[in-house]
């Protein structure tokens, strides 16, 4: 049995409950009978031999232990699951048995089987990158006037406000919803083409039995069987690769900003979570935690589904075999990572004080550049970098204020005013576009609830 431990603590027990043997096996037998039905509807089948493998199908006992080692043994689960249904039809009408899994081959039941798991796997999904958005959203409201240090390749760049982060990550979110609802909504097609992709067996019926069993699943129909055309399945998978890198990215953000020299937001704590078996001290960042070890999962499964794309003729050996648990895998990852944010961010502890702190040790150097540009128009772009280089390099070294070196510096003092100085190294009046960055994200977020 796979380590239900590792699994948890990677994902969520709502994402494992839709990747279970049990919710495949009643995704199998709901093909089943939904195939039976239609096939009824279009008299391709009696109308009994339909309603006694819907009853089959509801009282028959499976074992998902017998059922995997038979499957194994046979290379697929159809053949175990469908010879099974078929014994327990023939129990209830002997007559009836040979019309299960009519027209049908192994893969249609098995991409089916799957398409309706991605179908529960997507809302749920869908569900919490919604509830992280809205602490996003939240986050984003609040902390418009938060100033603290943008950093650029790890050190100290230019103000910023906390909103412009939280922005950028909830952009990030809104669009991996956006990917997810058009990817999902491409995957989420119904397979039936029979043994070799035309539906022969259904004689002239093939397109209406689609059709109608399309309908009663709540899937789309495709153009035609897509049992070696994957496309859509590695579409959905690489949107859930660039979404949990995405997660990612935030919780890398998280994790640097709650280092303890930095301090600057925490995650939500609690008894028991985040500490060490050693260090009672420790609180660790459990919620980044578990985002970043999906992220770093992920780009491996996502290529072998891209691998798995080069399929032979109209029935592949080994490559859609090689799906199903791999996109399991990065659903399984991407929800355990969206719900850990999501819980980090809801509870998210942000120091506005530490920010401005971090900031204001700095002596003001993170506005040199905005000195430069002050006084670049009167003495030229090249000197202007001298002397404001110059007198950067006197703050660090005599830990004073670039601002009271800027003002006692003839050079300066002689082209900018004391006023002029005071706002130029006021961070609150260095910031940009920010609102207008802070306003879109926020549009983005509004237009898709409405």
């Amino acid at each position: 049995m796979p380590s239900l431990i590792h699994a948890r603590m990677a994902s969520s027990a709502e994402m494992l409950a839709v990747f279970s043997d049990e919710a495949l096996i009643a995704h199998s037998l709901a093909f089943e009978v939904g195939l039976a039905r239609v096939q009824a509807e279009c008299g391709i089948i009696p109308q009994s031999a339909a309603r006694s493998i819907a009853e089959a199908a509801r009282t028959v006992k499976l074992d998902p232990r017998e059922l995997a080692k038979a499957a194994a043994h046979a290379g697929t689960l159809a053949i175990a699951l469908v010879k099974r249904l078929g014994e327990a039809v023939g129990e209830l009408d002997r007559d009836a048995a040979g019309h299960v899994h009519f027209g049908a081959t192994s893969q249609d039941l098995a991409d089916t089987s799957l398409v309706l798991q991605l179908g529960a796997a997507c809302e749920l999904l869908q569900r919490d990158l919604a509830r992280l958005s809205d602490g996003l959203a939240a986050l984003t409201e609040k902390h418009r006037g938060t100033v603290m240090l943008a950093r650029t390749l790890m050190q100290p760049a230019l103000p910023m406000t906390f909103s412009v982060k939280t922005a950028s990550w909830l952009i990030g979110i809104e669009d991996g919803l956006s990917r997810l609802s058009r990817e999902g909504e491409h995957a989420l097609a119904l397979q039936l083409g029979g043994a070799a992709g035309t539906l022969s067996a259904l004689g002239d019926k093939g397109i209406e039995v689609t059709r109608r069993l399309a309908a009663l699943l709540g899937l789309s129909v495709a153009p035609m069987p897509w049992h070696t055309r994957r496309d859509a399945i590695a579409g959905l998978g690489s949107a859930l690769g660039i979404l949990t890198a995405t997660l990612g990215k935030m919780a890398r953000d998280l994790s640097l900003l709650s280092q303890a020299e930095i301090a600057e937001a925490a995650e939500p704590a609690g008894h028991g979570r985040g500490g060490s078996s050693t260090m009672p001290h420790k609180q660790n960042p459990i919620g980044s935690m578990v985002a970043l070890a999906a992220a770093t999962r992920t780009p491996g499964l996502v290529a072998t589904l891209l691998s798995a794309m080069v399929q032979e003729h109209e029935r592949a050996l080994g490559g859609w075999q090689a799906e199903a648990p791999t996109i399991a895998a990065l659903f399984e990852a991407a929800h355990g990572a969206a719900s850990a944010m999501a819980e980090a961010i809801e509870g998210l502890r942000v120091d506005g004080s530490a920010m401005r702190h971090n900031l204001d040790r700095l002596n003001g150097l993170v506005l040199a550049e905005r000195l430069m540009l002050a006084l670049a128009p009167k003495l030229g772009r090249n000197e202007a970098h001298r002397v404001v280089e110059n007198l950067s390099r006197r703050a660090v070294a005599e830990n004073r204020q670039l601002r009271d070196l800027a003002l006692a510096e003839k050079a300066v003092a002689k082209e900018l005013s004391s006023e002029r100085i005071a706002e130029i190294f006021d961070p609150l009046t260095y910031l940009g576009a920010s609102d207008a960055f802070i306003d879109n994200a926020l549009a983005i977020r509004r237009r898709r609830v409405g």
